[in-house]
């Protein structure tokens, strides 16, 4: 059996990691393809070093463009790569046009397709990536979802119970394993100058945030007034449309806009502040397993587990509203006590196990 790992940003590669690592331990016939949809292969490569796990063996290097662009590009060279490749199932992770494209271009190759982190939905379709992941999951014959709630969503829409497997989020298999490596080999805080817990940690890339000019100013303008040290790694897309709207011309000292770093840094910079402000799905899971109080600014959340144990609260982007919730939380008492709804860190040997036993079965 041959197994296709698809990924094609940073955030696919930290999750699908532990499935990788997995493949390595048990000795499996596998290759990942990486579809270079997050700005460069090149700075992609620092994570696959510090997650410890093999360079892939294809890279498309598509880059960014329009989702229509983009989307055709991905179908157009997965489907070179299959067609050569005796693969009996292809992996695809998350919500990106990555995940749609891969996916698509497998199941009409009549490759069995699996989709990790099944299920979450934020019922926007405004969002892209709500497009995406609805699809997928309707397209794919494993669906491996972190946790009850996802799998209810998949039972609701009518795709066949037999499908649907609650795996646990392979976050957690990431998080517990790199944080102790992050521990030893990060000194993002030390190069910084901060001190722990007395830091926000801000990440905002998100299409309709950054895209969005009265959305991306009301965001930015909130955090120039808070008089506490933030750190915001920004993306290039999110800085370059900041500079288009002209919210860079006076960056307050406390606001610390730095390049993005690896995973092993934004490891550190979560695990040890005293706030996290965030429109990524991603860093609401990592605050969560973390114990690390989460502010997303969105209108919603496709990780509701994550508001239900109350470590994450949904702020929205008006600029006033930023302001008090982010002022209320840094004065709150830090202690966070709740069970992790995400499982117990070892979704990724649960899935290939599950891979495996209904191969099994389906060559008896």
């Amino acid at each position: 059996m041959t197994i296709s790992i698809i990924v094609g940003t940073r955030p696919e590669i930290i999750k699908m990691s532990p499935i990788i690592h997995e493949c390595e331990r048990l000795n499996l016939d596998y290759f990942t393809l990486h579809t270079g949809q997050h700005y460069s292969y090149n700075m992609d490569q620092i994570f696959f070093n510090q997650l410890e796990i093999p360079q892939p063996k294809f890279n498309l290097d598509i880059g960014s463009g329009s989702h229509a662009e983009q989307t055709a590009k991905i179908l157009i060279g997965v489907e070179k790569v299959l067609q050569k490749e005796n693969s009996n199932i292809v992996l695809v992770e998350g919500d990106t046009n990555t995940v749609l494209a891969g996916a698509l271009t497998a199941a009409k190759l009549h490759i069995p397709v699996g989709h990790v982190e099944a299920g979450l939905r934020s019922y926007d379709r405004t969002m892209p990536e709500e497009i995406n992941r609805v699809l997928t999951d309707h397209i794919s014959d494993y669906l491996f979802c972190p946790t009850k709630e996802s799998a209810g969503n998949c039972k609701k829409e009518g795709l066949p119970k037999k499908f649907i497997h609650i795996t646990g989020n392979t976050i957690v298999d990431a998080v517990n394993k790199n944080i102790v490596i992050s521990n030893k080999k990060s000194n993002i805080i030390a190069e910084l100058e901060l001190e722990k817990e007395e830091y926000i940690l801000m990440t905002c890339h998100r299409q309709e945030n950054v895209d969005n000019a009265e959305r991306f100013s009301n965001i930015l303008n909130a955090v120039k007034e808070i008089d506490f040290p933030i750190v915001y790694p920004i993306h290039p897309r999110a800085k370059k449309m900041a500079s288009k709207f002209g919210l860079l011309k006076k960056v307050p000292p406390h606001l610390k806009l730095i390049k993005p770093i690896g995973y092993l840094d934004i490891l550190q910079l979560a695990n040890n502040a005293r706030l996290i402000v965030t429109d990524s799905g991603g860093i609401q899971e990592e605050a969560c397993i973390l114990r690390r109080p989460c502010l997303t600014i969105r209108e919603n959340t496709e990780r509701p587990e994550t508001i239900k144990v109350k470590s994450n609260k949904i702020i929205g982007w008006k600029k006033e509203n930023i302001i008090k919730e982010i002022s209320y939380s840094l004065n709150k008492k830090k202690k966070i006590s709740y069970q992790n709804p995400f499982g117990n860190g070892h979704a990724g040997g649960k899935i290939l196990h599950i891979i495996m036993r209904n191969e099994n079965h389906a060559k008896l």
